[in-house]
């Protein structure tokens, strides 16, 4: 049963991966620090911060719209760290790793989505 966004396996899998962003980018190039690290990292930290505040909104339409920012930020994820991947801040198989990841935040919130849009 859902009490509360922390039972969200989502917004689960989303906080453990804002950790993995954060120790993977720790390892940039110091000049990145104000760019791509600091992009990631604010990306990362989106998907989970709205699954949370979708959560906390009294309507669906606000809890819809929350989740769809998260699921916008998680495709800019995706393509900042494809970025990394161009410039080799991470390796190819990192990268593979790291996408498989997001792909299955992605699947989830999908499905969380289409469920609540069932629920009107």
């Amino acid at each position: 049963m859902i009490k509360t966004f922390r039972d969200l396996l989502v917004w689960q899998k989303a906080m453990f991966f804002v950790t993995e962003v954060y120790k993977i980018t720790k390892k940039f190039p110091q000049e990145e620090n104000f760019g791509l690290t600091s992009q990631i990292r604010r990306s990362a930290i989106s998907i989970p911060s709205n699954i949370a505040e979708g959560f906390g909104r009294e309507g669906i339409g606000d809890y819809l719209r929350f989740l769809n920012i998260g699921m916008a930020s998680l495709f800019e994820l995706q393509t900042q760290l494809e970025i990394s991947c161009n410039l080799e801040y991470i390796s190819k198989p990192k990268f593979e790793e790291l996408y498989e990841s997001t792909r299955e935040i992605e699947r989830m919130l999908s499905s969380l989505i289409r469920k609540i849009k069932e629920k009107r």
